[in-house]
């Protein structure tokens, strides 16, 4: 079991991808351009341009001359358009969650490269055949809001008093890589997947409804709209900086202790990517000890290199929130096999 915190993810302000995109995938002409195209999961771009992606972006941009072109959206949002996208490749660098990573693999559309710096990453928390490498590390978690709700909820049975109806919401499964972390947590803490269902159920009526992004939760949580949310360590730990009523916290069952489970931004080169060496070289970039030693100080997460040490203030604060908190391993190539099933079973029990 591991010891270190690792940060999970999410973020707004998606930015559009250029509509000059014109490159097929593999042509020398796109080859040859000083570009790099990303698609990402929220989480990692600050709302303020102050987030990790903005600063590492930056500096890869200065160092390289190569622009970085960036597409923001749900983890399985990401997959969803790589996909459609595969006779006629866009994207050369893909980011997302667990267990999106592990499906973009299955469905062919990552090339294998091992980045400079893979060999410190857990092994874990990169593919054994190297179709992709963890970047950020992070956890699962939820928040409420501390102003309106001094003390959090800290059971999943208490989220289902009147008090949260239609002020409770959790992103979409299936969709965003936090919601499905939803589904993964709550079917651990329950025992499995019929009592998980049995629960989900019942908390349908304080939901709000389906959201594709979990970064847009969390101002919602900050007004007030919402008091509770789920979401990651990562992204809502930045997102605190500049919403004062956000707080963390972890769920237990009803006499059982918090859990979590790491949930690392994993980046991976996109099959027949138009840019093929510039994705390469971004992707070193991620793993590089700069940037890896600025996961915590620019972006609220973990670095995802076990050789990089931070001892920064959001570091030492990062330690302490998961103090306590039991961490588990969920069965990853489970849940790639079995994701739709899962999904279409919360479909089912929350009629969604």
């Amino acid at each position: 079991m591991r010891t270190y915190a690792k940060p999970v993810a999410a973020v707004t302000g998606a930015l559009a991808l250029a509509a000059s995109l014109t490159a097929c995938g593999g042509s020398s002409a796109a080859s040859d351009e000083k570009v790099v195209t990303v698609y990402s999961a929220d989480g990692l771009k600050g709302e303020k341009g102050d987030g990790w992606y903005d600063k590492v972006f930056a500096d890869f941009e200065k160092e390289t001359g190569i622009t970085v072109k960036y597409v923001e959206g749900g983890s399985g949002e990401m997959v969803q358009r790589a996909l459609r996208e595969k006779s006629n490749t866009q994207a050369d660098v893909i980011v997302t969650l667990p267990p999106f990573i592990q499906q973009a693999g299955s469905k062919g559309l990552l090339q294998k490269y091992t980045p400079k710096g893979a060999d410190q990453v857990d092994g874990a928390d990169k593919a054994a055949d190297g179709s992709w490498t963890s970047v950020v590390n992070n956890y699962f978690g939820f928040i409420h809001n501390k102003k309106e709700l001094p003390q959090a909820p800290g059971t999943w049975e208490a989220l289902l008093d009147k008090k949260f109806e239609n002020r409770l919401q959790y992103s979409t499964p299936g969709v965003a890589g936090d919601g499905t972390a939803v589904l993964i947590k709550a079917m651990h803490d329950f025992g499995g997947q019929a009592p998980a269902m049995e629960y989900l159920k019942k908390l349908q009526a304080n939901n709000v409804g389906p959201s594709s992004s979990t970064s847009k939760l969390a101002p919602k949580v900050d007004k007030g709209e919402l008091l509770v949310a789920n979401g990651d360590v990562q992204m809502n730990f930045a997102q605190a900086k500049s919403m004062p009523n956000l707080a963390l916290w972890f769920p237990a069952k009803e006499g059982g202790k918090p859990t979590t489970f790491a949930l690392p931004y994993a980046a991976g080169l996109v099959d027949k990517a138009p840019h093929t060496e510039n994705g390469k070289k971004l992707l070193d970039f991620l793993l590089s000890e700069g940037a890896q030693r600025e996961v915590s100080a620019v972006g609220g997460g973990f670095p995802a290199r076990k050789d990089i040490k931070t001892t920064d203030a959001n570091a030492i604060e990062l330690a302490k929130l998961i103090e306590g908190v039991e961490i588990f391993e969920p069965d990853w190539a489970d849940i790639d096999e079995n994701l739709s099933s899962y999904v279409d079973a919360w479909k089912s029990a929350t009629g969604s």
